[in-house]
């Protein structure tokens, strides 16, 4: 599979971004290294599995993920409620199903699972560790938030 993973979460992100959420977005360069831990941020996760076995994750610092959910939902947000979580997980399942259809142009087949999120003062993830993985960071008038993408060929 000759697939510019970086560009697909790239092309992914801006386009919900652009037809959803309204919000003016920069993507940055791919890190050079994990990043597990986090402090008053959201993370939304989704598994996939066919083809290739893998997750896609958001990580958004709170206020972030305040002004993703009030763009989205047109209310005022001011603490992590139920609204907040589910707009993360949505925005994963999103983000995800524009980089499904970048697989399905190059034949490759996976079905998506159901978005988990975390939230919380102080947390860390870390998993599929000898999965290869490409994380974009992405810069919004409030901050910038990551998409994570992990892929492992099934054995």
């Amino acid at each position: 599979m000759d697939l510019d993973l970086q560009q697909q979460i790239i092309d992914s992100t801006q386009a919900v971004f652009d037809t959803m959420l309204m919000i003016p977005l920069t993507p940055g360069i791919s890190l050079s290294e994990k990043v597990y831990k986090f402090q008053k941020s959201i993370s939304g996760m989704l598994g996939f599995a066919g083809d290739l076995q893998g997750m896609l994750t958001i990580h958004c610092p709170q206020h972030v993920a305040f002004a993703i959910t009030e763009s989205l939902l047109g209310v005022s947000v001011e603490e992590v409620d139920e609204e907040v979580k589910d707009t993360i997980g949505e925005l994963a399942n999103m983000i995800l199903g524009g980089i499904k259809d970048g697989f399905v142009e190059h034949g490759v087949d996976i079905n998506l699972a159901i978005p988990t999120v975390l939230a919380g003062r102080s947390y860390k993830i870390s998993g599929m560790d000898d999965a290869s993985w490409t994380t974009v960071p992405f810069y919004l008038d409030e901050g910038e938030f990551l998409v994570e993408l992990k892929l492992k060929t099934p054995k």
